[in-house]
């Protein structure tokens, strides 16, 4: 009990109870007669906690996994001064014990031939018994061990408290007892949330194994990575296995309506594996048949000498082997080990040929290298026409000088082209130049900007006479503009003329 229960006159320990699953179980005290009590060493008390009953279980399960509630040390024990013990009884000169309640005295016992220390504290000592085992109880309660069997308990004390066979405050101590009892009560609400939270919380887990389970049979099976996803279901099993061994209950409707949602998921996905790789089987068939026909095509094509128009079949045969479906895979890259094998026998066909032929165009090369020199040397700034009769004459000499070699070809003829767009570039500078309808638009440009520019300038004299700031500065800035405009316009008519 609390200090605010506890008599004006008697102080009682309060401590926590261990945490336990056992529930203190006192042997029923006996009447002591002076028959059954003689003098000598009191015994210690046989009453002991007593063990929980076979199969008895906590009202709170502990939650899935969860380890088993960790030992509390028990209370210190309690043991009754006897000077304290005096104010709630007397002993008779006889050996018999009287404990008072409420102004009254009560018979408790007797044990004869002692002193009356002794036969009080024999009977102080049966009190002690019955508040150590309120102690260890509270200090359970304090510890939020599971209340199986503490109400139980408690009605075992109060049993033994009411026949007054004990020396002690005993009305406080009966307080203490029911105080205890709305404790019990109290905690045993804490476990059943508990519980429910536990339960909640295991039904969400099976819940979410489930839900994950549906997902995945729910998928495209065009779309699914099958080792993975197979895997991943696996996983799942064994996971709800796992929860169903070492879970909390759920009840028996729950766990068969998730059972059969998680078995419904798991065949679906079995049937959707098993069609998707039929299928797949029938397509690589298929895909073999049609790359081994590719295959045929192409060896027939590689002893072809038609350079051109064979390279051009090579060319499709490519392009249907692309977008023809995959064969299985051992069988794939043993059929484009085959298609490539054709192919190369006629590409390497047409390399010996044509290194036969770039030998011959050696020669062909060294006149287009001294051509491209002499081409290189045009100047089409300085006589225009010249330049271009001098490009003319270098054009009809390339051509007569025959091909070159196939590695050497786009370097000489782009080579050749950059002097050619030089000279194309002169002379359209130099049709611009001349062009009447260019000039007068200049010269119509030049006289705009002037007269602009002389406008800008009143303006500017105009707004410093007036000092309006924002108009001088507006004024300013237009005329920079026009003026730097101009000096690129006079440039510009210069090159024209």
């Amino acid at each position: 009990m609390t200090h605010s229960q506890e008599s004006d006159d008697q102080t009682t320990p309060n401590a926590a109870a261990p945490k336990s699953s056992e529930a203190p179980k006192p042997a029923p005290s006996k009447q002591v007669t002076p028959a059954s009590v003689k003098p000598g060493p009191v015994k210690p008390s046989n009453i002991r906690p007593a063990a929980p009953a076979h199969g008895a279980k906590s009202e709170a399960a502990p939650a899935a996994g969860g380890a088993a509630a960790p030992s509390v040390t028990p209370p210190p024990s309690y043991a009754t001064d006897l000077e304290e013990a005096r104010r709630f009884a007397r002993v008779a000169e006889d050996g018999h014990v009287f404990v008072l309640i409420g102004g009254e005295e009560h018979p408790v016992g007797q044990y004869p031939d002692a002193s009356a220390d002794e036969a009080l504290g024999y009977f102080v000592r049966k009190y002690d018994d019955v508040v150590n085992q309120l102690l260890l109880l509270e200090h359970r309660v304090a510890a939020h061990a599971p209340t199986a069997d503490m109400n139980k308990t408690l009605d075992h004390l109060a049993e033994i408290v009411a026949a007054k066979g004990m020396v002690g405050d005993l009305p406080a101590l009966e307080e203490r007892i029911e105080k205890a009892r709305a404790d019990v009560a109290q905690l045993h609400e804490v476990e059943k949330k508990a519980h429910e939270e536990q339960r909640a919380a295991h039904l969400a887990e099976r819940e979410q194994i489930v839900a994950e389970a549906e997902e995945l049979a729910g998928r495209d099976p065009e779309k699914v990575q099958w080792k993975q996803s197979s895997q991943r279901m696996n996983e799942l099993f064994e996971l709800w296995k796992v929860a169903q061994k070492s879970g909390m209950r759920l009840g028996r409707g729950t766990e068969d309506a998730l059972w059969k949602r998680f078995r419904s998921a798991r065949t679906s996905f079995d049937r959707h594996r098993r069609a998707f790789f039929s299928q797949l089987d029938a397509d690589h068939a298929e895909a073999k048949r049609v790359k081994e026909d590719l295959i045929r095509q192409a060896e027939e094509l590689s002893t072809s000498t038609d350079w051109g128009r064979t390279a051009g079949e090579y060319r499709k045969l490519m392009a249907e082997w692309k977008a023809s479906k995959r064969a299985a895979r051992k069988d794939d890259d043993a059929l484009w080990a085959r298609f490539r094998a054709a192919q190369d026998v006629f590409f390497e066909s047409r390399n010996q040929t044509n290194a036969a032929l770039d030998a011959e165009f050696e020669e062909n090369l060294k006149v287009k290298e001294a051509l491209l020199d002499e081409a290189r040397a045009i100047d089409a700034g300085k006589d225009l026409g010249a330049a271009k009769k001098k490009l003319d004459s270098i054009r009809e000499r390339w051509d007569a000088a025959g091909k070159v070699p196939r590695s050497a070809m786009q370097r000489i003829e782009a080579a050749l082209r950059q002097v050619e767009d030089s000279v194309k570039d002169a002379e359209d500078h130099e049709w611009r130049r001349s062009n009447p309808e260019t000039k007068a638009r200049s010269n119509s440009m030049l006289e705009q900007l002037q007269d602009s520019i002389a406008q800008l300038e009143a303006d500017l004299e105009t707004a410093k006479a007036g000092g309006e700031k924002r108009a001088i500065k507006q004024a300013e800035e237009a005329l920079e503009a026009r003026r730097t405009w101009l000096k690129t316009v006079e440039a510009s008519a210069k090159d024209l003329h």
